[in-house]
């Protein structure tokens, strides 16, 4: 029923309920993060069990792990049990199926009796006469039920079975993988009057629906692409708030096996249904190529605008680059930052050259053309191919047009220079003056 309140009336003993300190999270770029909390637990000699609360809702429960600080003591996990049936009004109305419930009605009469089922819009009440009352939405105001249902719980529980030799509180460390915690890079660009610089600045985008919050946490990043065999599987998710941080203490790099790791320079708080944003790095200056490219093909007639510049300390830069979309901006004359463009890089080392499509050419035009195409055998042909590249700006510029090719080729003929790319695809250079037009022509000769 869309409108049902159900009030239970119950208390709930937690044992151990012990809450982390010393938090540190390590967050991987695939949805994972490893989590590592010291706690204080209050042990009791012999064999029984303790619950252990405030954990992420996506744990893998087979992947906890505890230990004790200090030597000496020895406490062993013999059984885990993980329960995640959390409370809900459907859950308590699925538990109470074939028994007495109290229904409040909105003229303010309770009604008693067996709870049949419930439907979009009736619950189904045997009264204790036998009769059956079909209660529609609109009539009901609450149901009350006498206590918690077995089974159900507040909050997502470990249920340890230990064996301890020892009496009396202890400190640990558990740790824990959860899913539904993610970080990606995002970057601001600001391109400088002349298109030959930019300004770049770049954030880390930490988004948490892991079902827990990770307060002041000492928080570590990796990024690359580890193996993974299969990802615990969501249970559900929530929406999300947005949270800035710009505090100085910002990442730290280093290589970490074959990834890179950034270690946030001060503890952070990381709410649950939360994003989080970090700046990564101080804003860095760096000059760049401004490149127009065109994908020779009949029909094609947009020449993208390509930004390009490298990840080097000798440009203000070399800081290894995490995975992310990075957003092209420029000043306008009245001094406002307007939008350009965006694309996405993937993982960049230092000393790598990055490059940002950022859109299609207004004032640029290409045209191709198929001027001639004969065989000369069952497997060999040439083609003789067109292609027509016209400049409305008021500068000159060079293009270089892309021409991907399948087989073993050879270009017979062409009017500007051009290299070879890879196995399957040629790059000529064409310079276009303002206002001007420029025809390629090239014959490649095709073995197929």
């Amino acid at each position: 029923m869309k409108h049902l309140l159900v009030l239970a009336l119950f208390v709930v003993a937690l044992a151990s309920m012990a809450l982390a300190d010393d938090v540190a999270i390590t967050v991987y770029n695939q949805n994972l993060a490893l989590v590592k909390e010291g706690r204080t637990l209050d042990f009791q000699k012999g064999v029984n069990k303790m619950n252990l609360t405030d954990v992420a809702a996506f744990i893998d429960p087979t992947s906890v792990h505890f230990k004790l600080k200090s030597g000496g003591d020895n406490i062993q996990l013999l059984e885990q049990n993980y329960q995640y049936d959390l409370v809900s009004s459907e859950k308590i109305l699925q538990k109470y199926l074939g028994n007495d419930i109290d229904v409040i009605m909105k003229n303010g009469d309770v009604l008693t009796g067996k709870y049949l089922s419930s439907s979009s819009d009736y619950l189904v009440l045997q009264l204790p006469d036998g009769a059956i009352r079909l209660i529609n939405d609109k009539e009901l105001l609450s149901v009350t039920a006498p206590k918690l249902p077995e089974g159900l719980i507040i909050v997502p529980t470990l249920e340890w079975l230990l064996s301890s030799d020892v009496s009396g509180k202890r400190d640990v460390e558990v740790s824990y993988l959860t899913s539904n915690i993610n970080w990606h890079a995002e970057y601001i660009a600001l391109l400088d009057a002349a298109d030959t610089k930019l300004q770049l600045s770049g954030w880390v985008s930490l988004d948490n629906k892991s079902g827990k919050t990770y307060r002041d946490a000492k928080l570590k990043l990796v990024a690359g692409d580890i193996n993974r065999v299969q990802p615990p599987q969501p249970m559900y998710a929530k929406g999300a708030r947005l949270d800035m941080a710009t505090a100085s203490a910002g990442f730290e790099e280093k290589t970490f096996f074959e990834y890179h790791m950034y270690t946030l320079g001060r503890p952070s708080t990381i709410a649950n249904n939360e994003t989080k944003q970090v700046s990564l790095f101080e804003p860095a200056n760096t000059p760049i190529k401004k490149l127009y490219r065109y994908t020779v093909a009949d029909g094609s007639k947009d020449v993208n605008v390509v930004v390009s510049f490298k990840n080097a300390e000798a440009n203000g830069m070399g800081m290894p680059l995490p995975a992310g979309k990075i957003r092209l901006t420029k000043l306008d004359t009245d001094g406002s930052e307007e939008f350009l463009g965006e694309d996405q890089i993937d993982h960049t080392p230092k000393d790598e050259v990055v490059e940002i499509k950022v859109g299609n050419a207004f004032d640029v035009v290409g045209e191709t053309n198929t001027i001639d195409s004969k065989r000369i055998s069952d497997r060999v042909s040439e083609l003789t191919i067109e292609v027509k590249l016209r400049n409305h700006k008021k500068e000159d510029l060079t293009v270089s047009a892309l021409y991907n090719i399948w087989g073993d080729w050879q270009v017979l003929e062409s009017n500007f220079t051009y290299v070879k790319k890879n196995a399957r695809q040629i790059e000529f250079t064409v310079p276009v003056a303002k206002d001007g037009e420029s025809v390629l022509r090239f014959r490649v000769r095709i073995n197929s």
